[in-house]
């Protein structure tokens, strides 16, 4: 009966070998000082050996672990792979293996003690992890990605918003400075003309003053208009379209549901600037003879349509105009979008966020 269990014994250990030189799984088995004494196929293919013969008696760690990515020395006695040997523990982990070829790959592994005639030994079973490593790559470098387009967003939104304060600015700037003072010398010269009679050579010239001074005042509220239309600030954004349409030269329709709700400034004035830009390109390049202002909220989202039927966009004469109204919109994370064919008209579609 022994001697049965002895045969099956020896014939057990003969079959292991080419049990494991079939398995696609890399496996060796190294003594006691870490010398390898068998590796199955898939193991010196990993590493690049085609034989056996290679790598049998050499060090595993000389071999494929002696240096990090970096290239600095990794110590023998620091090898997690060969510390079964020293303490009798599994050891489980992830470290970088050396090709024949000198180039380095990812592993993870599984290490575990083994007893031999010469001592113990660890039998260690890795795999090449090289595409989930690329996949964590991938991963870092698109998080990264979105991380900086984020910031880009907020930092061109900053920067819009700055925009916008600057032109408020600006209008509250002129309109107690430079337009109160041209009001005031108006009424000046106005008490200045009465009080000299309309018989006085002077009175023609002061006429001529004061009507000078009025088209300042309308030249400057104009201007003003221009960098920051007045029922912006204190109606709204459709108020302010309702403003752009009683200059329009030709009929304008505004619909919508966004009604007298108030926007973050910055939304608001980007959102004038870019239907006053579509509104311009109708009147003055499309030929056009009617438009219709879409003007909604939907899910936190201001979506805006500027529709003519007018000949079409002519791409060369309003490129920068076009340029324009994708660059307000794209600096607070918006889009524009525009469908137009010859003789059909023209829909300038935008999309911006509502929130601040």
């Amino acid at each position: 009966m022994t001697d049965v269990v002895d045969d099956r014994a020896h014939h057990l250990e003969e079959l292991i070998p080419v049990i494991l030189a079939k398995v696609p799984q890399p496996v060796w088995l190294v003594d006691a000082q870490g010398n390898i004494q068998y590796s199955n196929p898939a193991a010196l293919a990993a590493v690049g050996y085609s034989s056996l013969d290679e790598v049998f008696g050499r060090n595993s760690h000389q071999l494929v672990h002696h240096s990090h990515p970096d290239g600095t020395p990794y110590p023998m006695d620091e090898c997690p792979m060969l510390a079964p040997s020293r303490d009798g523990r599994t050891s489980r982990g992830e470290e970088w293996f050396i090709r024949k070829d000198g180039t380095f790959f990812p592993i993870a592994f599984v290490s575990a003690p083994i007893e031999l005639p010469g001592g113990r030994g660890t039998v260690l079973s890795f795999a090449d992890v090289s595409e989930r490593y690329a996949l964590q790559r991938s991963i870092r470098e698109r998080d990264a990605a979105e991380l900086l387009r984020r910031e880009a967003e907020k930092s061109h939104r900053r920067l819009m918003e700055g925009v916008a304060a600057a032109r408020r600015q600006i209008v509250r700037d002129l309109h107690d400075g430079a337009q109160q003072r041209l009001v005031n010398l108006t009424i000046s010269l106005g008490l200045l003309s009465e009080s000299l009679g309309d018989d006085r050579p002077q009175s023609a010239l002061l006429a001529a003053a004061r009507e000078d001074a009025q088209a300042a005042i309308a030249e400057l509220r104009q201007l003003a208009a221009g960098i920051h239309p007045p029922a912006l600030g204190s109606d709204g954004l459709v108020a302010a379209l309702e403003a752009l349409r009683d200059r329009s030269p030709i009929p304008v329709h505004i619909r919508g549901g966004l009604g007298q709700r108030r926007l973050p400034p910055v939304v608001e004035l980007n959102a004038y600037f870019i239907v006053s830009e579509a509104l311009t390109n109708a009147a003055k390049h499309a030929r056009a003879t009617s438009v219709t202002i879409d003007v909604d909220l939907i899910d936190e989202t201001l979506v805006l349509a500027v529709i003519d039927d007018g000949a079409g966009i002519d791409h060369a004469a309003v490129g920068s105009g076009l340029q324009n109204m994708s660059d307000r919109a794209a600096a607070l994370a918006g889009r524009v979008a525009i469908e137009s064919s010859p003789g059909r008209g023209t829909c300038v579609r935008v999309w911006i966020p509502a929130s601040a």
